[in-house]
């Protein structure tokens, strides 16, 4: 925690890339502008104030994370460090834990079969079809 300003609020994107969720702030910043990112249940810009106390909802690609926000940091540190900065409410660790089990459950939906480069027959092959096209 950041007590040496004595500051009790922080702007939403720095705490996001303190507490570890973005790996830049650029990438914080843009996904509260992009939506991706409430604070008590209202849309937020990069510089909404966040405190102790706080909801804040962070979608990262199909997961959804609802966080208490229990401390408060300017600076990145550690990961145990971050770790502490915020409690995922229950709700939301069992929705994301259902949502990763149905996903692994699902049949990938693209499978490359090629196997690389075209062989020499297949270029004439190739060379063949489209000759014919052209007459």
């Amino acid at each position: 925690m950041d007590q040496s300003q004595g500051s009790d609020r922080v702007r939403v994107d720095k705490w996001l890339w303190a507490a570890r969720f973005y790996k830049t702030r650029s990438l914080a910043t843009e996904a509260v502008t992009g939506g991706k990112v409430a604070v008590n249940g209202e849309g937020a810009k990069p510089s909404k104030t966040v405190k102790a106390g706080d909801e804040i909802r962070v979608r990262l690609g199909p997961y959804e994370h609802i966080l208490i926000v229990r401390g408060l940091a300017e600076r990145r540190g550690p990961a145990s460090v971050a770790q502490t900065l915020y409690d995922e409410t229950p709700e939301s660790r069992d929705a994301r834990q259902r949502l990763a089990a149905q996903l692994a459950a699902a049949p990938a939906r693209f499978v490359y079969e090629e196997k690389g480069r075209p062989t020499k027959k297949d270029r004439r092959d190739l060379s063949r079809f489209i000759d014919r096209k052209r007459r």
